[in-house]
């Protein structure tokens, strides 16, 4: 018989712990998924509402050539972005990996503290570095390695700096996860059997830890494809993402339902390269990697 609540006076059974257990499951979650899904629904309906009913917001999206190029300036910051921050961030997994228990916790820690840091004091940290009198050219001016101070802000460079250090936990940290599943073993077996160092990491380590490299990616792109901050800053208005587009829409211009209808796209985009990305890469299988 199966476990159940009884009344302490009566001692009649008053609800199964099973059906207990599922309400205090579901109305939480209920009030939960209320708050998450109920911003979202009302976006999505008055993309379709605003200014008139129907899809004439979407319409714009595909004809509007401004539209287009902020859109093709946001893909082509989050490519080298998510490229860059990948790159970096195995880097430095691979080594967190190989390093021994204590420095392993040090860098961890390192890793961690940098979520303390606010990414407003960040991006206010690199334009005092990259701008045309900051730390970085002054001391290149100093070293007499440059004549002119270089532009490293107000253009993608300076976004693309700004990002990539921001994005750099994102992955270290799924990319380290991966690699600590990875048999340790492996790699000098096939040192045993005649393979050089290059080679055993290129056809055993990277291979299992693939699916790291897939979760990262995922996270990465999509905190990179909604960047806000950052790129306003660094980019002083003449690198426009679609996250500040969008700010720029409904604050300035009061087109809400172009606004609406840019973050509608935004999010199908994001929910659907996950989807494929994590089909495709098989990142659930990253704890059977061993």
């Amino acid at each position: 018989m199966r476990d159940s609540v009884a009344s302490p006076s009566s001692g009649k059974v008053l609800i199964s712990k099973d059906t207990a257990y599922w309400v205090m499951v579901l109305i939480p979650a209920g009030f939960l998924a209320s708050l998450y899904l109920t911003p979202v629904v009302h976006v999505m309906v008055r993309s379709v509402t605003e200014p008139v009913f129907g899809f004439g917001n979407y319409a714009i999206i595909l004809e509007n050539k401004a539209i287009q190029t902020v859109l093709g300036k946001t893909a082509y910051i989050c490519f080298i972005t998510t490229a860059l921050t990948l790159t970096l961030g195995y880097i430095v997994s691979y080594a967190m990996v190989q390093a021994p228990p204590r420095e392993q916790r040090l860098m961890f820690f390192l890793v961690v503290l940098s979520f303390w840091i606010s990414v407003l004091i960040r991006t206010f940290a690199w334009i005092a570095v990259l701008q045309p009198r900051g730390l970085l050219n002054d001391a290149l001016i100093g070293l007499g390695l440059i004549d002119q101070p270089l532009r490293l802000v107000r253009n993608d460079i300076g976004v693309i700096i700004g990002m990539v250090h921001y994005m750099l936990p994102y992955a270290i940290l799924p990319l380290f996860a991966n690699m600590q599943t990875i048999d340790k073993s492996l790699v000098p077996a096939a040192r045993m059997l005649g393979a050089s160092p290059t080679r055993a990491f290129f056809t055993v380590f990277l291979p299992l830890s693939l699916p790291g490299v897939a979760g990262a990616a995922i996270l990465v792109t999509i905190f990179s494809s909604g960047f806000y901050i950052t790129p306003a800053l660094l980019g002083g208005g003449k690198v426009v993402m679609v996250a500040e587009y969008i700010s720029v829409q409904m604050q300035e211009t009061l087109k809400w339902g172009l606004a609406t209808s840019l973050a509608t796209c935004l999010m199908l985009v994001v929910l659907t390269l996950a989807i494929v990305m994590s089909r495709f890469m098989d990142v659930g299988s990253a704890g059977k990697a061993r």
